[in-house]
């Protein structure tokens, strides 16, 4: 069974319909696995090196380590000379802000315990002044 881009490829359609830079950003997850993709993300192609985004130096160190097992996959479904070389740049990933926490209502009060309806009253009054 032949790889979908090598398909593409074989089928010689206007040079403007997919770019090798679009190609080779699509099959990058299927190169290096969904736990790296999560991880990374394919930025641009400068000639025959493929820039990668990663979130941090470790990420970058043990991706630059399985460099060339990530060169054979890539081999494996773009074909050969389309990606020669992957590089690595570390680029934080934005984080959405963070929202403050609301406050939980109580699930439980402990005036319910009290039986007495005006004891309980007298207790809720007492609480509510005592905390204000």
């Amino acid at each position: 069974m032949e790889r979908a881009s090598k398909l593409i490829r074989s089928l010689r359609l206007p040079g403007n319909t997919f770019t090798s830079e679009e190609i080779a950003c699509a099959a990058w997850p299927a190169a290096v696995g969904k736990k790296i993709a999560a991880h990374t993300r394919p930025a641009r192609m400068v000639r025959t090196h493929l820039i990668v985004e990663v979130e941090d130096h470790v990420w970058q160190r043990q991706l630059f380590a399985l460099t060339s097992h990530i060169l054979r996959n890539l081999e494996k479904s773009l074909g050969s000379g389309m990606i020669e070389d992957v590089e690595f740049r570390v680029v934080p990933r934005r984080r959405e802000p963070q929202r403050a926490d609301l406050p939980v209502p109580a699930l439980f009060d402990e005036a319910d315990g009290i039986a007495d309806p005006v004891l309980r009253g007298i207790y809720r009054a007492s609480r509510t002044k005592a905390l204000a």
